[in-house]
């Protein structure tokens, strides 16, 4: 009985592994065929004729490189600035004594509730007023307020975890509330702060709506945004959308390579306190 278990739980995992991956496999392998291969009715696993026209046309016929750059700046600013905020807001609510910190904490988590659709046409009345849009500091703006609420009530839950005799002791030596918070709770926080940071991220990097409505100048677009216009109605270039994907997916695969184990470890803390 005890075999069949183990042999279940090995088979569960081989299905979401090939569920997940296999896709990601295949479509890495078809970016290096040509259009006439990817079209073939006959399947083939590997390329008959290897080529790397798509990642040239990629760069040639469309500003991809733009789109990267314009993602990555939205992207890793988004991220810094998250966790700054969530690291003040998320100790302001756990240590600092002050009226209605708890309602203020509950107010984070409210604003889940809303669609964020809703969000559209107030936002864009406001960002016209102070004439930010089409600009990437709208986007900015709009991903860091997306993902502030999350990053705020994880970081509380991991600061939590942190014993407060070693901020009493930092204190007793003179620390001051913005010493103690990065000198202290900051480096023990380290997986906290790592998962804030990827999922800030990975959801800014991804993020289509707001992008395609706060950004019209071709030289703003981000990767989302600007790869779309290839699904074409009554045709698609399935070759650059390919080797696009590709690209767009190495960022999130090099981040969770390099601190995956401190995004689960920065979610599995925050999330028993």
């Amino acid at each position: 009985m005890r075999k069949i278990k183990i042999l279940g739980r090995y088979a569960s995992v081989f299905l979401v592994l090939t569920v997940f991956i296999l896709p990601m496999i295949w479509v890495f392998i078809n970016s290096f065929k040509p259009t006439t291969e990817i079209m073939s009715s006959t399947l083939s696993f590997f390329p008959k004729n290897f080529t790397l026209i798509h990642y040239y046309n990629l760069f040639s016929q469309v500003n991809f490189g733009g789109y990267y750059f314009n993602s990555l700046l939205v992207a890793l600013s988004t991220s810094i600035i998250t966790v700054l905020l969530a690291a003040f807001a998320g100790y302001s609510v756990l240590r600092c004594q002050y009226p209605g910190r708890q309602r203020f904490f509950q107010l984070f988590l409210i604003s889940y509730i809303f669609p964020k659709v809703l969000l559209l046409m107030p936002l864009y009345l406001v960002f016209s007023k102070i004439n930010i849009i089409d600009n990437p500091i709208a986007l900015i703006i709009i991903h860091v307020t997306l993902t502030a609420p999350f990053s705020v009530w994880l970081l509380r839950g991991y600061f939590d975890s942190i014993p407060k005799a070693i901020e009493e002791a930092a204190m007793i030596d003179g620390a001051t509330r913005i010493q103690t918070l990065f000198k202290v709770f900051i480096p023990l926080a380290a997986p906290g702060l790592a998962a804030v940071a990827i999922n800030a991220f990975l959801m800014s990097w991804s993020e289509y709506l707001f992008a395609s409505v706060f950004i019209i100048s071709d030289k703003f677009k981000t990767l989302p945004y600007g790869m779309s216009f290839f699904l074409q109605q009554y045709s698609i270039d399935w070759g650059i959308m390919l080797a696009g994907s590709v690209l767009i997916a190495l960022p999130p695969i090099v981040g969770f390579a390099v601190a995956g184990r401190y995004f689960i470890q920065g979610l599995t803390a925050g999330s028993i306190k």
